[in-house]
């Protein structure tokens, strides 16, 4: 089978076509022919190997000081076909079309992979294509994690910085279903398609920084973790919340605990990716509540030309790398 095989750290070109074995599911899997994958920030960072320190060590200890050795083939989303399943597998059978996360073993770059069935995985509605759901574990879990984090109630005002992304793109419309007013931040090339998604106000955070604009938030949103922290603090209501989902380092970790001492919380925590969490996103997108924004679709073939566009910053929602034909 093809695969992108990963071998060195470094720019996008350290990503290689290669002809590798095709795998063979064990007794709790299931061999997947994977139709989507999506390219993330994340696997950027992965494969550079350049993430903040408190994360970057444990990271290098994991996969491999110099060069990857635990992991091979990157991707951590899929949407496919089961081909085969382990002996013990009852959950899905050979046929069944699912989405959803590869686990931190990777491997969705390929025309195959083996998905232990703990894994965050789901039957794929027929209505919904494979390119739309692949992106859903990642921007829609994470976006309705944060959101449930923060008890996100109707009336209040949310605003979420860096909403161009997967996960700000989902969190525009989660937000908007549960009766928020939304604020998004982002580059001026990306604030049309924001507003034409359901953003109430844009701001160009090129030309205006919002903790200086008079406007006060009962919930703000980082997700890429580079707000001004005390200046984020001051854009909060009384009882407000600040959402971190991308810390830059321990400071902010340090700073958000003793300013949580007050009546307004800054909140961190790893999303746990659960099954029914993918099933309730999936009846949203089933009920035509929450849509899937694709801004660039790549071949399998040209991954590192899809890990440079999602390095450009450029990208409006979700890259998504095609690997089988629907």
């Amino acid at each position: 089978m093809k695969a992108i095989v990963w071998e060195n750290y470094g720019a996008p070109d350290v990503l290689q076509l290669r002809e590798v074995a095709k795998p063979t599911p064990k007794a709790n899997e299931v061999l997947v022919k994977i139709r989507a994958t999506t390219v993330t920030t994340g696997d950027c960072e992965m494969r550079r190997m350049q993430f903040p320190s408190w994360v970057g060590l444990p990271m290098r200890l994991y996969v491999g000081v110099r060069k990857p050795k635990r992991i091979s083939i990157l991707g951590g989303y899929l949407a496919g076909d089961v081909e085969a399943v382990g002996a013990e597998v009852q959950r899905f059978q050979v046929g069944d079309a699912l989405f959803g996360s590869a686990g931190f073993g990777f491997g969705s770059y390929a025309e195959y992979m083996c998905v232990s069935v703990k894994a965050p995985l789901i039957i794929k509605p027929a209505s919904i294509s494979y390119e739309e759901a692949t992106a859903v574990p990642l921007g829609g879990l994470e976006a309705l994690h944060f959101l449930r984090k923060a008890a996100l109630h109707p009336g209040e005002k949310i605003l979420i910085n860096g909403a161009g992304g997967s996960i700000g793109t989902f969190g525009i419309q989660l937000a908007k279903n549960m009766g928020a007013e939304v604020t998004a931040v982002d580059s001026s090339h990306k604030l049309e398609p924001l507003l034409a998604l359901g953003a109430d106000h844009v701001i160009d955070y090129t030309r205006e920084d919002f903790t200086q604009n008079g406007q006060r938030y009962d919930v703000i949103f980082d997700i890429i973790g580079k707000s001004p922290f005390a200046g984020s603090m001051q854009a909060l209501n009384e009882n407000g919340r600040y959402l971190i989902a991308n810390p830059s380092g321990l400071t902010q970790f340090i700073r958000g605990k003793w300013a949580s001492r007050g009546s307004k919380k800054v909140l961190f925590e790893m999303t746990n990716p659960q099954v029914v969490d993918l099933e309730f996103l999936s009846e949203l997108m089933v009920a035509g509540k929450l849509k899937t924004i694709i801004d660039k679709r790549y071949a399998l073939a040209d991954m590192a030309e899809a890990h440079r566009y999602v390095e450009s910053g450029q990208k409006v929602g979700n890259v998504i790398v095609t690997v089988a034909d629907e």
